[in-house]
């Protein structure tokens, strides 16, 4: 112990990482069937395996490491597992640029990855690895398809798709640019109808909704934005009666949902989406070239520009009347681009007098404009210019005048019911989740088409449904699976006749919607889980991930998570106790305000006066998510190889609270670097001077040493308190909403105190001190934490590793003082302070003041005519 090693990261962690990995020290333990709360899953959303970590991984990942490394020295038997969601387009496109099979290159992007994660120090159980494209995996996923198809929750229909006229290809909506053009070829991209297939999430909606309240330890913004996007609305269901040329009714009927049932005497006209399937058959032969030419313009356009409110909204008439079903009076039809089909009915009822988007439409086409709501308490209310949107008093609406807009809504739904033109309805915004992707590199759909006997399920013996070797990649004559006759071509497994396999593969987000599951049985090949194992492990105690996810993924999770409870597979409604959704990674920006040119950071020559190293351009610069296309981004492996893995955790965790934005700045990250230089040399100068830390403590909940404090020196006492006030206030910071940057802030004053006072404190109370530190320190830089530990002789056989300790417990009377700080004013004002002992009665505290060179000074030797005694704050006299 006479030598005095530096710091050498570089080495020390590459061999603590062998050491934890040989020692199977982060294997998860068997579950505890028979206490309550002893598991504990913690786990990060999973990565697509592009084969490089970006800092918004290290950041999601060690963030979940330093709860499941805490949770353990609490006690808990944890499970914190890692895969892959590794299908998807990416390795697809990647796979054709490099001629390349897509599972060779995913496979060594997987293999890639985990090396970087490993040189994170993360505590991962890698024995119970996924990943999403191993069949292995997607035997499961395959499986509970077929759950949703047997329960009646799986089904085809026409859909609407992008579709590349060149290529002869199928388009995500990610891969249309702006112009409406193919990312691939260039061509103006059509919509036209395929079948797909759909799960029908619609039917879980309300409890998807209803139950958001339940999840308490979710982000309040996250369940607001899946209550958006259920969007549950209460209206009515209207119908139009359809009329020919002469204004006779033709017998057929219109259907329109509406929340606004009292402005149904305001309805002008009706529109119709472009895709209606009753625009061809109502559209006059006057307006058919019209309306072709204007559905053809439409089917270029995204959905996301077409609801776009800062464009303007563009339609045609069709040349066909409707009857409004509550005045009677013959209305037009139109079809308009921000009419959506696959939303409510396809169709909408036009009120430019209160809408605004209809007021703007109807203005922009001449279209009447019958106001029928005026504000309450009121005569009378022009449009000026703008729709009035807010409830009211009706007019113009028959027997319904004079009704407010609350009490109108019910009155005329219920006489619409009642006369038969409409009817009482609740609508989502949610829409069945579209799973079919006309790609290769996905889980194929296990179902067989037979011209006998329809749809067949494969059966589950002859699960996985494998991708097969061959495909053709290029892109091009719609899905490669359907190139493949050998493949796609078998036998019915009902009646034996020829049959085909389904040919569109699924949506990924099929894959990720259960994985957590998964981790609770990997290596079961029976079943993708039993009963059993995943209600010991879940609900995941703690997720954690990025706020993109906080809608798609999450709502997918908690409907597999509902069907597959309502099916008897596992016995819980919600699959995450507690989301952290951690802010994004920011990278320093510059910027060519004139060119739009983004300039590496290394090509700035003076930061405090960035430029354009060509043009000399002063450059904007500002921080944003970390980007290869920006030059902004931050490699973690240069940071570990140049700091050490601890010091890129410490920063992570340090720079800011997880849920915020973290901007990246290299200070920061050297700062950290001295800080676990310091503790390096505090304990080390401890191990020199002969100290040998010898296990202290016990059982969780048992104070790591008892002290008589009375006994203590003065700088003992200030190092115990600077000690136990540190397991409190860190205690803390690592319990429901995690601030990690004060557990840090904590440690640094810990170490503050312990560099004045450890060399003057003995040994049993120097050794509690470095304990406590080393053991709060474990979770944020497990490395570092378990180098000193072993140094100190807590660990000559490597059997009794600073992990497996007991987090400890604060020692309340440690923290309290012999004398306090008391306030003394006069007439109200603070005029200084004194050192009173801490348990003084109000009257000493009385005599004390009156004694004091304060009073003495302020009072000018005469009595107070008042005292004021606050014990423990402050004395007030009052001249």
């Amino acid at each position: 112990m006479s030598d005095s090693p530096r710091y050498q990261p570089e080495v020390l962690e590459l061999r603590w990482q062998q050491c934890w990995e040989s020692a199977g020290q982060h294997r998860t333990p068997e579950p505890d069937a028979k206490a309550a709360g002893k598991n504990y899953f913690a786990l990060s959303m999973f990565p697509y395996p592009s084969g490089n970590l970006h800092m918004g991984h290290v950041r999601n990942y060690v963030i979940t490491d330093v709860i499941a490394r805490v949770q353990r020295l609490r006690g808990k038997h944890v499970l914190h597992p890692m895969g892959w969601d590794a299908f998807g387009l990416p390795a697809e496109n990647a796979a054709i640029e490099r001629g390349i099979e897509p599972g060779i290159w995913t496979d060594q992007n997987i293999a890639s990855m985990r090396e970087q994660l490993k040189r994170l120090g993360l505590s991962i159980d890698w024995d119970r690895e996924l990943a999403t494209c191993h069949s292995d995996y997607y035997r499961w996923t395959q499986w509970l398809f077929l759950q949703f198809l047997d329960a009646g929750l799986a089904y085809q229909k026409d859909a609407n798709v992008n579709w590349d006229p060149i290529d002869q290809t199928v388009l995500a909506n990610e891969q249309v640019d702006g112009e409406g053009r193919s990312w691939r070829s260039g061509a103006l991209v059509e919509k036209r109808k395929l079948r797909q297939w759909f799960l029908k999430i619609t039917a879980y909606a309300d409890q998807l909704l209803d139950d958001l309240p339940k999840l308490e330890g979710w982000p309040e913004r996250v369940r607001t934005m899946q209550a958006n996007w259920i969007g549950r609305s209460t209206g009515a269901e209207m119908h139009f009666e359809v009329l020919d040329s002469s204004g006779i009714s033709t017998g057929e009927q219109i259907t329109v949902f509406t929340t606004r049932p009292d402005t149904i005497f305001g309805v002008s006209y009706l529109v119709l989406a472009p895709e209606h399937p009753r625009v061809a058959g109502l559209t006059t032969a006057e307006q058919a070239i019209q309306v072709q030419a204007f559905c053809d313009l439409v089917s270029r356009q995204s959905d996301l520009e077409r609801t776009a409110e800062d464009k303007p909204k563009r339609g045609v008439p069709i040349g066909t009347q409707v009857r409004n079903p509550a005045n009677g009076a013959p209305i037009p039809i139109w079809i308009a681009d921000y009419v959506l089909a696959d939303y409510g009915t396809g169709a909408v009822m036009g009120v430019p007098a209160h809408d605004q988007r209809d007021f703007l439409f109807a203005r922009q086409y001449e279209l009447p404009v019958q106001q029928v709501i005026i504000p309450e308490n009121s005569d009378e209310h022009a449009l000026e210019g703008c729709a009035w949107t807010e409830p009211g008093v009706l007019i113009h609406s028959g027997c319904f005048n004079g009704l407010t807009s609350a009490e109108a809504k019910r009155a005329i739904t219920e006489a619409a019911a009642g006369q038969g033109w409409g009817i009482a309805k609740v609508q989502f915004r949610l829409r069945d989740w579209l799973i079919s992707r006309q790609r290769y590199w996905g889980c194929p759909i296990p179902v067989i088409h037979c011209d006998s006997c329809g749809v067949v399920p494969v059966p589950a013996d002859q699960l996985p449904v494998e991708l097969p070797e061959g495909a053709n990649l290029e892109g091009k004559g719609g899905s490669p699976l359907a190139q493949l006759e050998g493949w796609v071509n078998v036998d019915c497994p009902r009646c034996g006749k020829a049959a085909k396999r389904e040919t569109d593969t699924m949506d990924t987000f099929m894959c990720s919607s259960w994985y957590f599951l998964r981790y609770s049985d990997p290596h079961n090949t029976d079943l993708p889980f039993t009963r059993e194992a995943v209600d010991r492990w879940l609900p995941v105690d703690q997720y954690v991930g990025g706020i993109e996810h906080a809608i798609l993924h999450l709502l997918y999770a908690r409907f597999f998570t509902k069907v597959l409870r309502d099916r008897g597979l596992l016995g819980f409604d919600e699959p995450f106790i507690h989301l952290l959704t951690q802010g994004m990674v920011q990278g320093i920006t510059y910027k060519n305000p004139i060119s739009g040119k983004y300039i590496a950071p290394a090509d700035v020559i003076d930061p405090t006066d960035p430029r354009d190293p060509i043009s000399g351009e002063v450059l904007d610069t500002f921080y944003e998510k970390m980007s290869k296309s920006k030059y902004n981004g931050v490699d973690p492996a240069q940071v570990i190889e140049k700091y050490g893995a601890d010091t890129a955790r410490m920063f992570i965790l340090f720079k800011a609270p997880p849920e915020k934005d973290l901007e990246w700045d290299d200070a920061d990250v050297e700062g950290q670097y001295r800080f676990l230089q310091r503790i390096w040399r505090l304990v080390d100068g401890a191990c020199t001077r002969g100290l040998q830390l010898l296990e202290v403590g016990g059982e969780v909940g048992v104070t790591t040493a008892q002290f008589d404090n009375k006994s203590l020196s003065t700088s003992e006492k200030e190092l115990r308190r600077a000690v136990h006030t540190a397991i409190d206030a860190i205690s803390e910071d690592l319990e429901g909403e995690y601030q990690f940057n004060t557990a840090i802030s904590e440690l640094m004053k810990l170490s503050n105190a312990m560099a004045e006072h450890l060399e003057d404190a003995s040994a049993p109370i120097a050794k509690e001190a470095i304990h406590t530190l080393l053991v709060l320190l474990a979770p944020f830089a497990p490395h570092l934490a378990e180098e000193l530990w072993q140094r100190l002789g807590a660990n000559p056989d490597n059997t009794s590793s600073i992990h497996a300790q007991c987090w400890p417990q604060t020692d309340h009377s440690a923290l309290l003082r012999d004398t306090i700080e008391l306030v003394i004013q006069v007439k109200g004002k603070m005029r200084g302070s004194l050192a009173v002992p801490a348990n003084a009665d109000k009257a000493t505290l009385e005599m004390l003041a009156l004694k004091s060179e304060i009073a003495q000074k302020w009072l000018e030797g005469k009595p107070p005519s008042r005292v004021i005694v606050v014990p423990g704050k402050l004395v007030n006299l009052v001249p």
